[in-house]
C-alpha cells in the first residue's frame, strides 16, 4: 500500500524573504545516510554558520522542512514514493500557493519520471529555494530542472563546501530576485486593472443636441487613484433641458469612491426617468441610506436644470456650495445659496427646495467641490482660499480671456500652486456655458448650401434611358 507523503504548512512569508541574520539553514534530501557535506565543513567555507538537516526520503523532508529552512539541495536520484509524485494535495492540507506556480513549465518530454522527485519537492515547498544534485553527465537534465522551477544545480563529481556555499547564497538570491519580480508584476497588474475600473467609472456627458458647451477637471486626493469621493454628471433630456450635477461623498477611500458612484448612476437614472428637484433628492437620499457603509456617512450635492432655450435654470442645493455664474460683461458671482437643504443623509424627512436662476443669453456657469476652495494659500499658512478667493481668481482669469478648458484647468493649477503642492481633498469643477454667436456660427454653417457643380451633365447610361416603372 502506497505510504502517503505528508504536504508541510507553508509560511506565508517566502523563506528567501526571511532572515536569520548570517546563519543559513540547509535541508539536504538525498539516500546517503552518512551525506556528502556536513555543517562544520559548510560554515568553515561560506565564513558563516550553516545548519545542515538530512532527510533520507521525501516523508522525512515533510516532517524536516520548517519556517526556518533557506535552501533545499535535493537529489534527483532520490525515488519518489509510489502514490506521491504529481498527486495534488488533499482537502485537509493547507498549502501557501506559490507567485507564479500556476504558470511553471511542465517537463520536457520523457522527463517527466526523471523529474519526479523535483516536482513533488516544488509543490510542497513552493516559496523555498531549491537546488539539485545531478550526474555529471547528465547536463540536459539538470538545465531542464532549473527550466522547470530549480534555482540551479550542482555535479556530485564536483561537489566541495566551497562551491556548495556558494550556490546556495545564490539560489537564495535568485529566489528572492524571482518572488520580487513576480510580485512587481502582479502589482502592475492589478494597478492596470484597477486604473481600467476606475476610468470607466468616470461619466461620460450625455449632450448630443445642445448647443451648451462643456468642460471638466478631476483630481482625486488620494495617491495613485483615479477615482474619489467627488461625482459630477451632465445629461440632456427629450424635452432639451440641460442637467447638470455634482457632488462630494464624505471621506476620501475606496468606499466613499464606490458610493459616489452608485449616487452618479442613480442621478442619471433618476433624470432620465423624469424625476427633477425634490423628488430626486429624496429618492437619491434613500439611495445613499441603503448603500452607505455607517449611519454618519453624508454626501453634499448641487443640481441645476436648463431650460431648452438655454437661458433659464432651476437649482438645488443640499448642503453643497453656490454654483459660480458669469454673464458676458459681468464680473462672475455666486448664485443665490440662502434656500439650499442640508446634505443627503443628514435629516430622514428633509426637503430641498428649486430655486428659479435667470442666465441670460451669453453665460458660464462654473460647478465645483469643496476640494477647489478649501486649500490653503501659501505653504504653511492657515487661511484659505474660500469662495471669495476662488471668486477673484476665477474673474482675474476671465479678464485674461481664457474660457472652457482653459478657464479650468488656469484655476486648478493656481489652486494648487497657492496651497504650495498637491490637494489632499478630491477636486471636481464642472462647467458649463451658452456663447450665442458661437451658436448663430453654427447654424449659419448648417444652413448653407453646398457647391452647385457648373460641368455639363454627362450622357445618360443606356440603362437610364428606360421608361420609368411608376408614373407617366
Amino acid at each position: 500500500m502506497p505510504v502517503p507523503v505528508p504536504v508541510p504548512q507553508q509560511r506565508d512569508v517566502p523563506a528567501a524573504e526571511t532572515s536569520h541574520g548570517g546563519d543559513l539553514t540547509v535541508l539536504v534530501i538525498e539516500d546517503d545516510p552518512a551525506g556528502s557535506i556536513t555543517g562544520p565543513e559548510l560554515s568553515a567555507a561560506a565564513g558563516t554558520r550553516v545548519r545542515i538537516r538530512t532527510a533520507r526520503n521525501l516523508t522525512e523532508a515533510g516532517r524536516l522542512l520548517t519556517d526556518d529552512v533557506d535552501c533545499i539541495l535535493l537529489d534527483l536520484a532520490l525515488p519518489v514514493p509510489a502514490g506521491s509524485a504529481g498527486a495534488a494535495p488533499t482537502a485537509s492540507t493547507s498549502t501557501t500557493a506559490a507567485p507564479g506556480a500556476e504558470h511553471r513549465p511542465e517537463p520536457a518530454p520523457g522527463r517527466a519520471d526523471e523529474l519526479a522527485v523535483l516536482t513533488h519537492v516544488l509543490r510542497i515547498a513552493p516559496l523555498h529555494a531549491v537546488l539539485v544534485l545531478t550526474a555529471q553527465d547528465d547536463t540536459e537534465l539538470a538545465a531542464e530542472a532549473v527550466r522547470v522551477g530549480a534555482q540551479d544545480y550542482l555535479f556530485r563529481g564536483e561537489l566541495d563546501a566551497r562551491v556548495l556555499s556558494r550556490a546556495i547564497r545564490y539560489a537564495v538570491e535568485r529566489k528572492r530576485a524571482d518572488l520580487a519580480q513576480h510580485q512587481l508584476t502582479e502589482s502592475g497588474l492589478r494597478a492596470q486593472e484597477n486604473a481600467r475600473l476606475e476610468r470607466g467609472l468616470l461619466p461620460t456627458p450625455l449632450l448630443e443636441g445642445s448647443d451648451l458647451s462643456f468642460a471638466a477637471r478631476y483630481r482625486p486626493g488620494r495617491s495613485r487613484a483615479l477615482l474619489g469621493g467627488d461625482f459630477y454628471d451632465t445629461v440632456r433630456t427629450p424635452d432639451g433641458t440641460v442637467h447638470a450635477m455634482i457632488g462630494d461623498v464624505c471621506g476620501h477611500g475606496p468606499d466613499e469612491a464606490a458610493l459616489g458612484v452608485e449616487l452618479r448612476i442613480a442621478w442619471r437614472a433618476l433624470t432620465l426617468a423624469g424625476l427633477c428637484g425634490d423628488r430626486l433628492l429624496s429618492t437619491l437620499q434613500q439611495v445613499l441610506e441603503h448603500e452607505r457603509q455607517s449611519e454618519e456617512i453624508f454626501a453634499t450635492l448641487c443640481t441645476v436644470d436648463i431650460a431648452p432655450d438655454g437661458r433659464r435654470a432651476g437649482l438645488c442645493l443640499a448642503g453643497h456650495p453656490a454654483p459660480l455664474l458669469a454673464r458676458h460683461g459681468r464680473p462672475a458671482r455666486l448664485l443665490p445659496y440662502e434656500d439650499g437643504g442640508p446634505a443627503l443623509g443628514l435629516l430622514p424627512r428633509a426637503r430641498w427646495p428649486r430655486r428659479q436662476v435667470e442666465l441670460g443669453g451669453e453665460w458660464s456657469l462654473m460647478m465645483y467641490t469643496d476640494g477647489l476652495i478649501e486649500g490653503r494659500v501659501g505653504a504653511g499658512s492657515s487661511q484659505r482660499l474660500g469662495q471669495d478667493g476662488m471668486v477673484a481668481m476665477v474673474n482675474s482669469r476671465l479678464e485674461q480671456g481664457l474660457t472652457g478648458e482653459d478657464l479650468l484647468e488656469a484655476a486648478v493649477a493656481e489652486v494648487r500652486e497657492l496651497n504650495g503642492g498637491e490637494l489632499t481633498d478630491d477636486v471636481a469643477v464642472l462647467l458649463l456655458g451658452r456663447d450665442p454667436e458661437r451658436i448663430r456660427r453654427r447654424g449659419r454653417s448648417a444652413s448653407r448650401p453646398g457647391p452647385v457643380s457648373t460641368a455639363p451633365a454627362a450622357a445618360p447610361a443606356a440603362s437610364a434611358q428606360r421608361p420609368p416603372l411608376y408614373g407617366p
